[in-house]
C-alpha cells in the first residue's frame, strides 16, 4: 500500500490523488471532492456488484434450460422462457426522448464517427482534427483508384494517377454541387457576385443550380477558399495558383476538403490496453488535453520531428459579408469503461480494487466540466459518455442514476452528462425500447455493434449447440433484425434531428474501395453516423452523406408499420450451424480464428497495444480490438464444447498459427517470438486461457483474462529489467 493514500475509509493511489489536485482542481476544494467520491463509491459499488450477480444469475438460468432442452429449437417455448426469468421484460408505453442542449453535429449533422484509443496521444489528436480531410490525399493514397494503366502510386508524385484523383474529385462536384451548365471538370475559376458563387467557364459566369453557398476566404474576383454545403457537411475548395497541384489546374484548385468526421469516441474501453493505475492516469491526462487544448503529440515522419496539435475553427466571410466561423475539430465523445471491471486506482478498506466504470464517470465528467466554459469541444457545454456493455433496462438506470450523482457532485446541472448506449449486448437489443426509456432525458446515441454483440450471442447460447462459422453470421434473422430493431426504436422514441443512430466499424483499413462500395448501405439505412478506422476512410464515407440524404431516409422509415415484439421474436433465432462442416471447414474455421486472436493478443499482453492492424492469415490487415477476439476465442470454445474440434486440434493449429503470427512480426525490433517454448510466452498462454476457459468468463468477455497476463507480463519484464540494472516500465 506505499502507493496509496487514505482518503475516509478509502485508499487512492498516489498518481490519481497527485494529477487530480495539482492539475484538474486547481482552485483547491479538495477535501469536498473526495469526500464526495468516497459518498458516490459507497453508495454504488454494492448496485455494481448486484448487477453483476444478477447477470451471472442470467447465465446459469440459461445453461439449465439449455441442459433439458433438446432440438430442434422451439423459439416460442424460449421466448416464454425468457420472459418468465425477467430475461426480456414488459415492453414500456411509448415515449419520446427530450433531451437539451445538444450540439448540432448529433442532432441535425449526419457523417462519419472515428472511434481511437485515448492512450495514443498522436492518434486522439487525428481523430479530433479529422472533422476535415483532403479528398485529394484520401483518393490517391488508397484504392479506390486503382493502380492499372500507369496509375501506380510509387514513391514520388505520379502524376497520372494524381490527373485521375482530380478528375474523380471534379465527379464529385458535379453531382454534388451541379452546375446550370457545363462542368467542374471545365472551370477556369470561381468567383463571388452579390452573395452567389459562380464557376468560370470559357469567359462565362456560370450559376450553381442550388445557392449551396456558405462563405469565401480572399477576394471575391480571387477567391483563396470557397465554402459550400450539401445534406448539412461543408465542402471546401482550396485555391492556390503556385501550389504544384494548382498551377496546373485551369481553376487553381489545389484541393477539396470535406467535412469528415463530425464526431470521434476518444476510447477508454475497448481500443486500449489500460490494467494499472498508471495507464489510467495516462488516459486522463490526454482527455485534459484534449478539453483545454493543451494536447500536443511529436513524432518522426520520413526522417522529420513532426509536431501534431489541435486544429483550430475556419474563418470565412459569409454570402452577405458576416463572419462566418466553422468548427475545425470533430466533437469529442469520451467511452467509458462498462460495470465489469475493477481497477486499483482506488481500493476499498479491505484492499479490494472498485468498479473502473464508477470512476471513469467521475473523473472523465470532472475534467471535461472543468472547460465547458471554452466550448472547444461542446458549443452547447454538454459532456458526452458512451457507455458500453450494458445487459438491459436496469443496468441502464443504474448509468443514469450514477450520472445524476456526478452531476451533483460536480455541481453541474442536471443532464450536463450526456449519454450513448451501445446496443451490442443481447439483453440490451431484446429491451432497446426499455433501455432507452431509462435515460430519455439524456441519451443521445445508440448504435449497432455486430462484433461485441455477435460475441453474447455466442456465448448466451454456448452449450445448447455448435454455432454456425463466422463468415455465415453476417446472413443470420437475429442479425438482420438487430440491425433493423435498432434504427425504428430509436426513431419511434424520437432520435429524428435530436439524437445519432450509429452503425458499426469497418474493419478492413486498406481496402477502401470495397468501403465504398458497401458502407453506403449503412447511411440508407437511416443511421446517422457510423465507425471508421482512420481519418482518410472519415473523408471517403462521408461521401456517402453526400450521396444519400440520412434524414430523409428516417423520415420514410417512421411512416413504416413497426412491431417491436416481432422483431424480438427474429432476435431469438439462435445463429446455430444448419449442417455438419467437413473436416476442411473446421481447419479453415480453426486457422482463421486463432491466427487473428494471436496476432491481436500478443500485441495486447507484450506491447500494451489494444486496438491494432492484424494482418490475417492470408495477409491482409484487419482492426482488432476486444470485440473481436471475443467473437473469436468464444467461437472456438463454442466448437470445442460441442466436439467440432477437439483439444489436441486446438492445440495443434495454435502452435502453427503462432509460427505463423512470429513471421508476421518478424521487422518489429520490440517483438518477442512465442514459439519455439510457448510454455514461456504470457501471451500465447493468454490466448490458451481464452478458448480453454472460454466457457466461465462472465458474459464471454475477455478482459479479466487479458488484464491478469498483462500485469503478469509488466512484472515479469519490471524484473528482467532490474536484473539487467535498467529500469522499470
Amino acid at each position: 500500500m506505499e502507493h496509496y493514500e487514505r482518503r475516509g475509509t478509502y485508499l487512492v493511489h498516489q498518481e490519481l490523488l497527485r494529477f487530480i489536485n495539482e492539475r484538474v482542481l486547481t482552485n483547491g476544494d479538495t477535501t469536498n471532492f473526495w469526500d464526495g467520491v468516497e459518498t458516490i463509491l459507497d453508495t454504488f459499488i454494492p448496485k455494481n456488484r448486484e448487477l453483476l450477480q444478477r447477470r451471472k444469475q442470467f447465465e446459469e438460468l440459461l445453461q439449465d434450460w439449455y441442459s433439458t432442452h433438446n432440438l430442434p429449437f422451439n423459439p416460442a417455448e424460449y421466448e416464454r422462457f425468457l420472459e418468465a426469468i425477467g430475461y426480456i421484460e414488459p415492453i414500456v408505453e411509448d415515449f419520446q426522448i427530450e433531451v437539451d442542449r445538444v450540439d448540432s453535429e448529433i442532432s441535425h449533422q449526419a457523417g462519419p464517427q472515428l472511434v481511437v484509443p485515448l492512450d495514443n496521444a498522436r492518434y486522439a489528436l487525428n481523430a479530433a482534427n479529422a472533422r476535415w480531410g483532403s479528398l485529394y490525399d484520401a483518393l490517391y493514397g488508397t484504392d479506390v483508384i486503382d493502380e492499372m494503366d500507369g496509375k501506380e502510386k510509387g514513391r514520388g508524385y505520379n502524376p497520372i494517377r494524381g490527373d485521375e484523383v482530380i478528375r474523380t474529385a471534379k465527379q464529385f462536384l458535379d453531382e454534388t454541387f451541379p452546375l446550370q451548365s457545363g462542368s467542374h471538370q471545365d472551370a477556369d475559376g470561381y468567383v463571388i457576385i452579390d452573395g452567389a458563387a459562380y464557376a468560370k467557364i470559357d469567359g462565362r459566369q456560370v450559376a450553381f443550380v442550388r445557392d449551396d453557398l456558405i462563405g469565401y476566404v480572399g477576394e471575391p474576383e480571387e477567391l483563396d477558399s470557397l465554402f459550400l454545403v450539401h445534406h448539412g457537411l461543408h465542402v471546401e475548395l482550396k485555391f492556390d495558383r503556385t501550389h504544384p497541384i494548382g498551377k496546373l489546374d485551369r481553376a487553381g484548385l489545389m484541393d477539396i476538403e470535406l467535412e469528415a468526421a463530425l464526431s470521434a469516441i476518444v476510447d477508454c474501453e475497448d481500443s486500449v490496453a489500460a490494467v494499472n493505475a498508471e495507464d489510467k492516469v495516462h488516459l486522463y491526462e490526454n482527455w485534459l488535453g484534449l478539453m483545454d487544448g493543451t494536447l500536443e503529440a511529436s513524432f518522426m515522419k520520413n526522417g522529420k520531428l513532426l509536431r501534431r496539435q489541435l486544429n483550430q475553427d475556419k474563418q470565412l466571410i459569409g454570402k452577405n459579408g458576416e463572419d462566418v466561423v466553422l468548427p475545425g475539430r470533430s466533437l469529442l465523445f469520451i467511452r467509458n469503461v462498462g460495470h465489469l471491471m475493477t481497477t486499483d486506482l482506488i481500493l476499498d478498506e479491505t484492499g479490494r480494487e472498485v468498479p473502473e466504470g464508477i470512476l471513469d464517470a467521475i473523473f472523465t465528467s470532472l475534467i471535461a466540466g472543468r472547460h465547458l466554459d471554452n466550448r472547444l469541444n461542446s458549443r452547447e457545454q454538454s459532456i458526452y459518455i458512451v457507455k458500453p456493455k450494458m445487459h438491459g433496462s436496469d443496468e441502464v438506470a443504474f448509468t443514469n442514476e450514477l450520472f445524476n450523482a456526478v452531476e451533483d457532485l460536480l455541481n453541474l446541472s442536471r443532464y450536463t452528462l450526456k449519454v450513448g448506449v451501445m446496443d451490442e449486448e443481447r439483453r440490451t437489443s431484446l429491451n432497446l425500447k426499455n433501455c432507452i426509456e431509462k435515460v430519455k432525458d439524456r441519451v443521445v446515441f445508440i448504435n449497432t455493434g455486430f462484433l461485441d454483440r455477435t460475441g453474447d450471442e455466442i456465448h448466451s447460447s454456448l452449450t445448447f449447440g455448435p454455432m454456425r462459422r463466422k463468415g455465415e453470421m453476417k446472413t443470420s434473422n437475429w442479425l438482420d433484425a438487430y440491425e433493423k430493431l435498432n434504427v425504428q426504436t430509436g426513431l419511434h422514441a424520437g432520435f429524428h434531428q435530436q439524437a445519432q443512430i450509429g452503425k458499426g466499424m469497418w474493419p478492413m483499413p486498406d481496402r477502401m474501395n470495397d468501403m465504398m462500395v458497401e458502407k453506403i448501405k449503412h447511411v440508407q439505412s437511416g443511421a446517422t453516423t457510423a465507425w471508421v478506422p482512420s481519418p482518410t476512410a472519415a473523408t471517403l464515407h462521408a461521401m456517402h452523406y453526400h450521396q444519400v440524404d440520412a434524414f430523409t431516409v428516417q423520415k420514410a422509415l417512421m411512416q413504416q408499420t413497426f412491431s417491436s415484439q416481432e422483431a424480438r421474436k427474429r432476435l431469438l433465432d439462435i445463429p446455430l450451424a444448419t449442417m455438419e462442416y467437413s473436416d476442411e471447414e473446421v481447419r479453415e474455421e480453426l486457422e482463421n480464428n486463432l491466427q487473428g486472436l494471436l496476432g491481436y493478443v500478443v500485441r495486447w499482453i507484450e506491447q500494451g497495444v489494444g486496438c491494432s492492424k492484424v494482418p490475417d492469415i492470408h495477409h491482409i490487415g484487419l482492426m482488432e480490438d476486444r470485440a473481436t477476439l471475443r467473437i473469436s476465442s468464444q467461437h472456438v470454445a463454442n466448437w470445442l464444447y460441442h466436439g467440432v474440434c477437439t483439444s489436441d486440434q486446438i492445440e495443434e493449429t495454435l502452435y502453427r498459427m503462432a509460427e505463423i503470427v512470429d513471421a508476421q512480426n518478424g521487422d518489429d525490433p520490440n517483438y518477442r517470438p512465442m514459439t519455439p517454448d510457448v510454455d514461456q510466452s504470457i501471451a500465447y498462454q493468454a490466448a490458451r486461457d481464452l478458448i480453454f476457459k472460454g466457457l466461465a468468463q462472465p458474459n464471454g468477455y475477455t478482459e479479466p483474462i487479458l488484464h491478469e497476463r498483462r500485469r503478469e507480463f509488466i512484472k515479469r519484464q519490471t524484473l528482467e529489467l532490474n536484473l539487467k540494472g535498467g529500469s522499470s516500465l
